[in-house]
């Protein structure tokens, strides 16, 4: 069966991507079943560990670069840093 004749895509069958079935034997399918929930485990305590790692190296990595930091100046209290215009109140007529 191809879906466009003539084109790249004659070579492209989607029995390909058909879902696996499942085996009939019981004892094959349970066991099946216990491997892909061993596999889902050992994916899940294996993402933990890289996250935990990778939260680990990136204190690590802040707290080694913020050692050599330059020191900010402190910013004085009375100083406020911006720039600023007057606006004069508006000239309304007064209130009869």
């Amino acid at each position: 069966m191809t879906i466009f004749p003539g084109s790249a895509f004659r070579w492209f069958h989607f029995d390909a991507f058909a879902p696996p079935r499942r085996p009939r034997h019981p004892l094959l399918r349970a066991l099946l079943g216990f491997v892909g929930i061993a596999l889902l485990l050992v994916l899940l305590v294996f993402g933990v560990f890289i996250g935990a790692a990778m939260l680990l190296g990136g204190m690590l990595w802040r707290a080694w670069t913020g050692r050599h930091a330059v020191p900010t100046p402190t910013a004085r209290e009375d100083v406020i840093d911006g720039s600023f215009r007057v606006v004069n109140p508006p000239q309304l007529p007064l209130p009869r």
